[in-house]
């Protein structure tokens, strides 16, 4: 794949993944299953769990732990489907102990959360409900000194029902609160100052999106506490039914308990897999950008950094709040300053980890980058580390069709230009013995528009960076990991007026 002598229709080979004694095969379940995680010297040997919820919502969790620490098949009939894997127990999989009870245990009142969340003004009503469920974490952060290293927020369904931007709580229901300001007047104070104390403090909530689930996070930053938040209904799905129906469609609690108790074993400092065979001192970086609807000045954006290594380890990069965002091209752009000290950071702490810098740094965008930033990114990088801007977003404008009933092959890609092709990271994979997908899959643009690379080498790097994901526990996604979280890193970014910190693990952030 190295010139373009070669067909222009290739096919990647799926990465493989490594696991405990080296061991290495395609699908997380099969690596977990057969051999356990990396060893690693931090991975837990008991998980160190802190749970807050509703006394409901603390016995939900209860009986999911209990179902974890054993084995939990798969559902009647899907024996035959190799994209499905009973759940053998935590200890199994993970070789470390899931204990009977959580370290830790904190109650929230039910009739707290239940009045609170439905208070007309939203903001209020986010605000007020974050609280309770924040105030008793940090209280316990402050007062102990050996705490939980992951917290699992147990929420009620309404919490989730009415606690995003676009939740309406029925007229029936709705909740005088106590905020005097309204959301334009709270803006304008934040915004122009204001004379009263009284009302400049009144008007901070406007600064804190109407998002539960991000404020949540994005306020306990400072406490450098991880968060799993989960609705009582993933927990334990057969306590709600309605009418012999229950009240929501998920997965079976066997892929259930793969998703969540990986993302725990991440989330409490465990190494779940990485990739077997990456080129030794490269680097990925993925630029998040987020317009601040929350501060005062309109059209500002943050930008941020996410930095990945081959063991799916990531850091997370704050950078400047500024006008990144043009509405003429719809791009956002950093200037010089800005982007070489970003990169400064990513740099440094690559330094810090490995003792020296990065022999290749590969930026992963989903816009091309302008002058002023690709300067500002070379001025900081050594002359020794090859630096290479990558284009990635997905795209419809070209589609593959194969005989049959099942897709392109994942991995399938298209070398158009010696610079440009298309990837397609969904398809059929042969180890699932399926499409896990609806539609004709699209692929992935992918161009390399500064710096020089070899295309075949950027894609199979692209094609590994999609089984990073420790959020799950699938075989694969449609997107690296560079750039599928970069939304929702910025939204967590962008959620509270968050002060100066140093660059936090990714896991403070999924």
């Amino acid at each position: 794949m190295n010139n373009m002598t070669k067909p222009l229709l290739q096919h990647i080979e799926e990465p493989r993944l490594g696991f405990r004694y080296n061991q290495e095969l395609e699908h997380p379940k099969d690596g977990l299953f057969l051999f356990g995680p990396l060893h690693d010297k931090a991975n837990p040997a008991e998980m160190r769990i802190g749970v807050v919820g509703t006394p409901e919502g603390l016995n939900h969790f209860r009986k999911w732990a209990k179902s974890i620490r054993g084995y939990i098949p798969i559902p009647p009939g899907e024996f035959d489907k190799p994209h499905h894997a009973s759940w053998p127990g935590f200890e199994t999989v993970f070789c470390a102990r899931w204990p009977e009870d959580p370290l830790v245990e904190l109650t929230v009142s039910a009739e707290a959360v239940h009045n609170s969340i439905r208070i007309t003004n939203r903001h209020e009503a986010i605000d007020r409900t974050v609280n309770l469920f924040e105030e008793p974490i940090r209280k316990h952060l402050h007062q102990n000194e050996a705490p939980p290293t992951m917290w699992f927020v147990v929420i009620p369904e309404e919490v989730h029902r009415y606690g995003r931007p676009k939740s309406l709580v029925p007229k029936e229901e709705r909740i005088k609160g106590n905020q005097s300001l309204t959301p334009r007047m709270g803006r304008k104070i934040l915004r122009k100052g204001w004379l009263f104390e009284e009302d400049r403090k009144a008007a901070e909530i406007y600064r804190y999106e109407i998002n539960f689930h991000h404020q949540m996070k994005a306020r306990l930053l400072d406490q450098k506490a991880v968060l799993q938040i989960v609705r009582e209904t993933t927990l334990t799905p057969d306590q709600f039914v309605e009418n012999g129906y229950p009240v929501r469609k998920i997965q079976d609690p066997a892929t259930v308990a793969w998703n969540l108790c990986t993302t725990a074993f991440f989330k409490a400092s465990g190494k779940p897999w990485k990739l077997a065979s990456v080129r030794s001192g490269v680097c990925y970086v993925g630029l998040v950008y987020k317009r601040n609807s929350t501060e005062p000045d309109a059209g500002n954006a943050c930008c941020g950094a996410q930095m990945f290594l081959d063991s799916g380890d990531g850091i997370v990069f704050r950078g400047a709040i500024g006008p990144w965002y043009s509405g003429t091209l719809k791009e956002y752009h950093l200037n010089k300053e800005k982007a070489s000290e970003l990169m400064h950071l990513v740099v440094e702490a690559y330094r810090d980890i490995h003792g020296k810098p990065p022999k290749e740094l590969f930026i992963h965008g989903k816009t091309r980058f302008n002058d002023d930033e690709w300067e500002g990114f070379q001025c900081v990088v050594p002359k020794e580390t090859n630096l290479v801007g990558v284009r990635i977003r997905p795209t419809s404008e070209l589609k593959l069709y194969r005989p049959g009933k099942m897709p392109v092959l994942r991995g399938t890609a298209y070398l158009s230009t010696k610079r440009k092709g298309y990837l397609w990271t969904k398809g059929f994979v042969p180890r699932l013995d399926t499409y896990p997908g609806w539609e004709v899959p699209n692929p992935l643009l992918i161009e390399i528009h500064r710096g020089e690379a070899d295309l075949g080498r950027v894609m199979a790097d692209v094609m590994g960076l999609t089984k990073l994901n420790f959020n799950s526990c699938q075989f694969a996604d449609g997107q690296p990991v560079t750039l599928k979280f970069a939304d929702a890193v910025g939204e967590i970014l962008t959620a509270a007026p968050i002060p100066d910190l140093p660059p936090l693990p990714f896991r403070h952030y999924i």
